[in-house]
């Protein structure tokens, strides 16, 4: 079942009530998690046993101990998929554990065992990861708003119940409880979970608010516009609910592998168990034959095949930074062919910061005094621009005079009284009156100059009179462009940047990492960034979306692969993506895709390996007679074959290949 944009999705009131058994998934999953960890520590403290030469009385009980705590659960479901008339792998591991115990090979058994068991767990542990980070979203949304009615007077009502045309009060520090637009006030409004913005938005009457962002200092009435089903938040929950479902494990095309290998070995089994009999062999040789089919057709080695590369290239990226969550995520990471990058927060370090500082001509002020002079009345405030020209202050540690009668206008600035000088601190198309003092024009063109190039304008004023500018930006990575580069040449094919922020920034900002105007897409909702992810791959890519936001969390999960920044990702973010950059080294993004593609190479040299081992033995013990003992050597040797041969992926000297690839490509590429 899949959910398009034009559908309706559950209300969020709904939708809380439907996690009730999601939490139970959660039970379910930590118990599984429980039962593979027992079924792990019996098995190995039996194999030490075994190895140091206890007698078989002290270690077998502990391998009958890993059996049942790790295949009770593959067994169990692999009987209700017979009942529906399906047969899967997980029951035909277990089968042949029960069979290489029947011969005495009881290690192997337990072996087969704990790698399924182990690997069920992991997967239902993420599921169950995903339906809490939904959870955390929805408590975004507040779950009361004060309704106006006709008369004027208040009242608190549940935001599931407010309706399209009512109007709504949100008062200071409130979050929006519907989606709607101003009636009247004036506020500055936090919507980074929403369009990642990373400033808050000065809001006024006509313009349109969102559900759970963040008012400012100032109070709104809203009118709203949308069903608390149809709010971008709600919206927000449908999709990664959908795109999670989408990204399940099993895949149609395994699945069909799975049933015909599973009833061919089946069938292969009985027809040698049979066959012989039917032209009067002996039935214990027969058994004895049938059984050394089904150890050395078993695909222990085809398991290993694939994980250990895998897992040691997940371990070699953990320890440098990038935690990826599954094998399956790893593998696909080697995957993807085109890019999309969220601005805020992942190309950019997510923190406002003064770039320029412009005294005018006659004011009297150096670069430091003008610094100081904002920087005096800003401190008071508590708003993101604040913040960023107190701390250039103090980074160039200027003296500060205290502030008095300070006062803030939301969307306007703030003004206080510095050294018994009245200053004003704020945007200047509001400060600007276009008055007859020259200094006005001149403060115009630097802030038009300054916000042509991608910079917020700060207008200084003293006296009534205009004294400077300051630009303020949000700073870009130091290895953004570098990693742009890298990812152009190992994928092929340009970035494209996905962003809520305005399209002067965004424009600016590609520019100097190097992506192309035509691939540069602004003011994006979060429904906006699905649907840029999702034209990627109606022409046939498998799109990596690099993001850290909440408003990204819908396009990390409905992308082929998604990665978040650590420190500045959102929890959702965090949850929802594959893979994370803990660190925020945007530069290990193109590392580790090089590491996944070196790890699939393994696993395609592995899975060789593992066919011709049991080719080779299956046609032995067919068309000859091949020994038990030399049969379980063979499969049990290329076993360690291929699991040495992942191995080689933990290496420190495999990332540094890996990242001497990106870099190489990069050259290679011209960049």
């Amino acid at each position: 079942m899949s959910t398009t944009l034009t559908e309706r999705p559950a209300p969020v009131a709904a939708s809380r009530d439907a996690l009730a058994p999601r939490r139970r998934t959660r039970v379910f999953a930590l118990a599984e998690a429980r039962w593979a960890a027992a079924a792990t520590v019996a098995f190995l403290l039996a194999l030490s046993l075994q190895l140091t030469g206890v007698p078989a009385w002290a270690w077998v009980p502990l391998y009958a101990v890993a059996y049942v705590t790790g295949g009770w659960e593959p067994g169990w479901a692999g009987l209700q998929a017979l009942r529906e008339k399906t047969l899967d792998v997980d029951l035909l591991m277990i089968v042949a554990a029960l069979g290489a115990a029947a011969i005495g090979q009881v290690m192997d058994g337990a072996l087969l065992i704990v790698i399924f068991a182990t690997s069920g767990a992991l997967e239902a542990l993420a599921t169950a990861r995903t339906q809490d980070s939904v959870r955390g979203l929805l408590d975004l949304a507040p779950t009361t708003a004060t309704r106006l009615r006709d008369d004027g007077t208040e009242e608190t009502v549940d935001t599931e119940v407010l309706a399209v045309g009512d109007t709504v009060l949100i008062r200071p520090g409130e979050r929006v409880g519907a989606d709607g637009r101003v009636l009247d006030g004036a506020s500055e409004v936090d919507q980074a979970t929403v369009t990642g913005e990373p400033l808050p938005v000065a809001k006024q009457a006509g313009d349109e608010v969102f559900a759970g962002t963040l008012n400012g200092t100032g109070a709104l009435r809203v009118r709203v516009e949308r069903d608390a089903s149809d709010s971008v938040i709600a919206r927000i929950v449908a999709m990664v609910e959908e795109a999670s479902e989408t990204k399940a494990p099993t895949q149609l095309f395994i699945e069909k592998v799975e049933q015909r290998y599973s009833l061919g070995m089946v069938a292969a089994t009985l027809a040698v168990f049979l066959v012989p009999l039917a032209f009067g062999a002996a039935v214990t040789g027969s058994l004895l034959r049938a059984m050394t089919f089904m150890i050395v057709a078993s695909p222990c080695a085809v398991v290993l095949a694939t994980m250990p590369p895998l897992l040691s290239a997940i371990a070699n990226a953990g320890r440098h930074g990038v935690l990826v969550k599954s094998a399956v995520v790893m593998e696909r990471l080697g995957q993807v062919d085109s890019v999309a990058l969220d601005k805020t927060g992942t190309l950019t370090e997510g923190t406002p910061r003064v770039t320029d500082i412009r005294p005018l001509p006659g004011c009297g002020l150096d670069e430091d005094g003008l610094l100081a002079l904002a920087a005096s009345a800003e401190h008071p405030s508590e708003h993101p621009l604040a913040r960023a020209v107190v701390d250039a202050a103090r980074e160039r540690r200027l003296d500060l005079s205290a502030a008095e009668d300070f006062r803030s206008a939301p969307g306007i600035g703030v003004t206080a009284t510095v050294d018994d000088v009245p200053i004003a601190v704020g945007a200047p198309a509001r400060l600007l009156n276009g008055g007859t003092d020259p200094r006005s024009g001149q403060a115009a063109a630097v802030a038009t100059e300054l916000e042509d190039g991608g910079r917020t304008a700060v207008l200084v004023e003293r006296n009534g009179r205009p004294v400077g500018v300051l630009g303020i930006a949000d700073r870009l990575r130091p290895d953004a462009a570098r990693t742009v580069a890298a990812l152009t040449a190992l994928t092929g094919t340009a970035p494209v940047l996905v962003t809520g922020d305005n399209p002067r920034a965004a424009a600016r900002l590609a520019a100097e990492v190097g992506i192309a105007g035509d691939d540069v897409h602004a003011g994006l909702l979060p429904q906006d960034k699905v649907e840029a992810v999702r034209r990627l791959e109606a022409r046939g890519r498998r799109v990596l979306v690099i993001g850290d936001g909440v408003n990204d969390a819908p396009a990390l999960a409905a992308a082929h692969t998604g990665i978040a920044m650590g420190r500045a990702g959102s929890d959702l973010a965090l949850e929802t993506a594959d893979a994370i950059v803990v660190r925020d080294e945007l530069a290990t993004v193109p590392t580790v895709v090089a590491l996944s593609r070196r790890a699939r190479a393994l696993v395609v040299q592995n899975l060789v390996i593992a066919s011709v081992f049991i080719s080779g033995l299956v046609v032995w013990d067919l068309v000859g007679h091949l020994p038990l003992p030399l049969g379980v050597l063979g499969h049990e040797g290329s076993t360690v074959i291929v699991g040495l041969n992942g191995l080689r992926l933990l290496r420190d000297a495999a990332w540094l290949r890996a990242a001497q690839t990106g870099a190489a490509a990069t050259s290679g590429n011209g960049a």
